[in-house]
């Protein structure tokens, strides 16, 4: 038998109520899109298709779980809640990646020039 799909007012309720905490009453993590299909009991093709139509808010409340994702990563990676490669990996999705910067213009150096540059 086939997942429903069709959209009701309360479904939509529901998916704020889901945005508003009842992610952690149910014992998400955090707020997820398939934590929230999961808990309307939708598959995410059905909620990402409600959320390019414009007079229903899913397209709202896809983006305040993402937001809400970002903020509990940080704010639970930042108290040790969250396992740090966890958190950089949820992380990644939200845009943060760790940079490191490699300098690498030798070309021209002689070997004093080159190890002056150490000390910098």
């Amino acid at each position: 038998m086939a997942r429903p799909t069709s959209w009701t007012k309360e479904i939509q309720d529901q998916a704020w109520g889901y945005v508003d905490g009842e992610w952690e009453t149910v014992g998400h993590a955090f707020p997820s899109v398939v934590g929230l299909c999961s808990y309307l009991k939708r598959a995410k093709s059905t909620v990402y298709d409600w959320s390019h139509e414009d007079d229903k808010e899913f397209s709202d409340i896809l983006d305040q779980i993402k937001s809400d994702q970002e903020l509990v990563t940080l704010n639970k990676a930042m108290t040790g809640e969250y396992n740090a490669t966890i958190a950089k990996l949820l992380l990644g999705k939200h845009g943060y990646h760790e940079k490191t910067e490699n300098n690498h213009n030798l070309t021209n150096m002689t070997h004093e020039e080159w190890l002056g540059s150490l000390d910098e």
